[in-house]
């Protein structure tokens, strides 16, 4: 298996390269080239248990669905990945309109629940529904109690001037997770107020960081007090043992579909419907629970662990994931957001 970051020196990639060819087993049927969107130890899971049970040999390149999307479309009249593997649907969907993912109805269809199958079908069965996550608040406890700040329980309460330079979110362009804030915000409150709340909630924000997981990651580690982002990103680094307790915001929350994507033009097609299939299955979903990830997996007869978020129990809005995720849409809500709120002084 070769795995890349975009933060893996040269160096490193080539000795990555030397020992996957060494390792690689004899009964090896091929390659893929997947772009990976989930958590670094997701991917790293996912693709040496594909190439044991397939020997089809992995390279993984992870990076932020955002930066993904921007990739896939740079590269769209040369295409080097085969496989999007992650990261909320509203990219996913975008390049889907825009011709840069291929059609695919996997065997495994029949065994995702109703709203996996809604989501392929919606998306003309260029993208699958592979996991849920509800976007909430993470806050460190023991910052909160430090800086004699109350513990947020709604959208608004992020306002509150006490918490100048202690929130952070990633940036929409680049990372997925805000993307579903920026679009539940507005959906939520409207364009015109819910561009107001964003240029309000700006003040607050230390950075927009490049990936959707910094703000949990920053959280747990006390470099900032709160972090949005989905709420069982910050479960797991609660079950970790660091000071992080979550919410689902009472005025309501948006949601994530998280997507697996085959590339138009990849050029090891058939490996690539393969690693499809294995996202779908079971045994592949099944990773989260063993690595403590909390998502709400699509498969009906995957695990679902007793430590996940409780969507029943949440104030959900009605979010309009095909909506979002439409080209015209999803540039200009960007572009706006670019100009309008990040571009403002702090």
């Amino acid at each position: 298996m070769v795995f890349a970051s975009r933060f893996a020196p040269a160096g490193a990639l080539i000795a990555g390269l030397v020992l996957s060819a060494a390792t690689q087993p004899a009964f090896a049927q091929g390659q893929v080239t997947v772009y990976c969107s989930i958590l670094e130890e997701q991917c790293r899971e996912g693709a040496a248990m594909f190439e044991k049970a397939t020997g089809i040999k992995v390279s993984m390149v992870r990076k932020s669905t955002g930066e993904v999307y921007a990739q896939v479309k740079a590269e769209a009249s040369n295409p080097r990945g085969d496989v999007w593997w992650g990261g909320p649907g509203e990219p996913h969907l975008q390049a889907a309109d825009e011709g840069l993912l291929d059609e695919y109805k996997s065997p495994k269809l029949p065994e995702l629940h109703d709203w996996a199958q809604r989501h392929a079908e919606q998306a003309t069965f260029r993208t699958n529904g592979i996991y849920l996550g509800a976007l909430g608040i993470g806050y460190n406890t023991e910052v909160l109690k430090k800086k004699g700040i109350a513990a947020p329980k709604c959208w608004a309460d992020l306002l509150d001037p006490k918490l100048r330079d202690e929130v952070q979110i990633a940036d929409p362009s680049s990372s997925g997770t805000a993307y579903v804030f920026l679009a539940t915000t507005v959906q939520r409150l409207g364009e015109e107020k819910g561009f107001e709340f964003l240029k309000d909630l700006h003040k607050n924000i230390s950075q927009y960081t490049k990936s959707g997981i910094a703000p949990v990651k920053a959280a747990a580690l006390g470099e900032t007090a709160v972090g949005i982002a989905f709420i069982h990103d910050m479960l797991t680094q609660k079950l970790q043992g660091a000071p992080i307790e979550t919410v689902a915001p009472c005025e309501g929350t948006g949601y994530e579909t998280g997507s697996v994507s085959i590339i138009k033009g990849g050029k090891n097609p058939e490996a690539a419907r393969k690693f499809v299939d294995f996202t779908l299955s079971p045994d592949a979903q099944n990773i989260n629970a063993k690595l403590k990830i909390n998502s709400i997996p699509s498969n009906k007869n995957a695990l679902l662990s007793p430590d996940a978020p409780k969507f029943a129990e949440m104030k959900l809005i009605d979010y309009d994931t095909p909506r979002w995720g439409s080209p015209a849409e999803r540039s200009r809500l960007l572009k706006k957001f670019d100009s309008e709120v990040k571009a403002l002084p702090r």
